[in-house]
């Protein structure tokens, strides 16, 4: 099932080390309809660390506003666009969510990649 920019899914995502993986929210960032024709999508990692944000590679997504609520989170999270990854579309359990403030996703993401 392709799945559109900006969703929130939950996702089996690999640590750094590739050796394990963890359930977990992620973002969707890639664009929709990419056109590939190979059934994966690319992620960032969410996280409910806090002590994370403050990064300019990183939005905080606060549960108490409009955008936070359509996440479909249950705490506040750091979306960590310094942690991707393109993962199988069967990995992806499902869509939780929408975070509808991708101003500050593009910002972060234009720091993380340099562009």
């Amino acid at each position: 099932m392709p799945y559109n920019r900006s969703e929130v899914v939950l996702v089996l995502f690999p640590d750094s080390s590739l050796r394990t993986a963890k359930r977990r929210p992620s973002l969707v960032i890639q664009t929709n309809n990419i056109g590939t024709n190979l059934s994966q999508t690319i992620v960032a990692m969410i996280t409910s660390n806090l002590v994370r944000a403050g990064h300019p590679s990183r939005v905080l997504v606060d549960i108490g506003t409009t955008e936070g609520q359509q996440t479909g989170l249950k705490t506040n999270s750091v979306i960590m666009t310094d942690n991707i990854v393109t993962v199988l579309d069967l990995e992806i359990d499902r869509a939780i969510g929408v975070w509808s403030d991708t101003i500050s996703v593009d910002a972060a993401l234009r720091y993380t990649l340099g562009l």
